[in-house]
């Protein structure tokens, strides 16, 4: 049985829309009409039950699309994902009170931004120094060589941090197992946000005079040598965002490993170890074409294949396995999804309502995580429900701490 809707965009376009049970802003339903109508995409879109309104094209959509791509449909956070590891010790392991645990792990992930605020300092720790030259250094600079506007200045000390929004640090109880895990949510910080804004303007410019219905459905056409140069660059921001996660699941369990009492704290990596981006593009073939598929706030959902998807910072993740539906393109959702906007949130609720949602989670319970109270999402298990044709749960798990980027705010609050 298959869970999708099929909404109608006109000239025979369409959209599948896993959306029983679960809200659908009217405002990404128009952004999803716009982008199934533009004739570089096909067959159809695609959106996942966590949809709702974003910057450039839906979060929460999967639009495939032929001998070309669209630089703001993957958007400035380019291979933004998430990252699991599970760990041999429990709860009981850890001390009772967390803050100074949770004051040692934000010392060591930088978290916030923009710019100077939430990057290394000048002095660049030297594994940072040596993973960005043996991996990142000389490419990026042949990139601002040839496009001077890419250039973020803080590329290598934002490299192994965590940035703001809704990127986080968790440590994580298993429902099943009871086993403690990391869990990590970020993307490509500044650099990936340079090469998504310059591209986007590139392909704006090129598609100037098209009626595209939405300006930033702009496109760059395969074969041209700024698509090639936008692929390398976009492939070198989901590295970046890759490694970056790399860097700090090694830095939280080398914390851990100062706090744990069990003698059986296992070396990096974990006994479960899942990675994947949920921001990204890549060239795939679906019924028998090959096209270039864009997973914005989308997960890789392939027969077998283990994804993450949290929910808010005070309710249950789900490690799922895909059933490799053709349907979604073999894709499911990367979250609960928001039912409101920042702004929105921070008037709809109050830090009183913050603080009962967040029960039982050593985090940030003041003004300055508002935006992100659970009570702006989406109830995770409807979302899950809600795409049971795409996967399968696996094992769930609860947060116990939780680190957001803050922005340039102040770390280690507590009431």
């Amino acid at each position: 049985m298959v869970n999708f809707d099929r909404i109608e965009a006109g000239d025979g376009r369409y959209i599948k829309a896993w959306r029983k049970g679960v809200y659908f802003e009217q405002e990404a339903i128009q952004q999803l009409i716009a982008a199934a109508r533009l004739s570089i995409v096909g067959p159809y879109v695609a959106a996942m039950p966590d949809c709702h309104k974003g910057f450039g094209s839906t979060v929460g959509s999967v639009i495939p699309t032929r001998g070309a791509i669209i630089p703001s449909s993957i958007g400035v956070d380019i291979g933004c994902g998430m990252m699991y590891e599970r760990l041999d010790i429990h709860r009981d392991d850890l001390p009772a009170d967390l803050g100074e645990l949770r004051a040692e792990l934000e010392a060591a992930i930088p978290n916030g931004g923009p710019g100077e605020h939430g990057s290394w300092p000048e002095q660049v720790p030297a594994k940072i120094r040596s993973e960005w030259m043996r991996n990142f250094n000389d490419q990026y600079s042949n990139l601002v060589d040839m496009y001077p506007d890419v250039e973020s200045k803080f590329a290598m000390r934002q490299l192994g941090t965590l940035g703001t929004g809704n990127h986080f640090v968790e440590l994580t109880t298993e429902s099943e197992e009871g086993k403690v895990g990391i869990l990590l949510h970020s993307g490509s910080r500044g650099l990936g946000n340079r090469i998504g804004s310059h591209f986007t303007r590139l392909a704006k410019q090129i598609c100037a005079g098209q009626n595209l219905g939405d300006p930033d459905l702009a496109y760059l056409t395969e074969g041209t040598e700024v698509f090639d140069d936008y692929i390398a660059a976009m492939r070198l921001a989901q590295y970046y965002a890759w490694m970056s996660r790399e860097l700090m699941m090694s830095a939280a369990f080398n914390v851990l490993a100062k706090f744990s009492k069990s003698e059986l704290f296992n070396s990096y990596p974990g006994t479960v170890s899942i990675h994947h981006h949920h921001n990204y593009a890549a060239q795939e073939t679906h019924y028998g074409e090959k096209l270039w598929i864009t997973r914005k706030g989308a997960v890789h959902a392939g027969l077998g294949a283990l994804g993450i998807i949290p929910g808010s910072m005070g309710a249950k993740t789900y490690v799922v396995r895909g059933l490799g539906s053709p349907d979604s393109f073999e894709s499911c959702s990367h979250g609960a999804g928001r039912t409101m906007s920042r702004t929105a949130a921070k008037k709809a609720f109050t830090v009183e309502q913050h603080v009962a949602a967040t029960a039982g989670v050593e985090c940030d319970k003041t003004a300055d995580t508002l935006d992100e109270t659970p009570g702006a999402y989406k109830p995770i298990q409807d979302v899950i429900a809600a795409q049971s044709d795409l996967v399968v749960p696996v094992f769930t798990m609860k947060q116990f701490l939780c680190i957001k980027g803050l922005g340039e705010r102040q770390h280690g609050k507590k009431l």
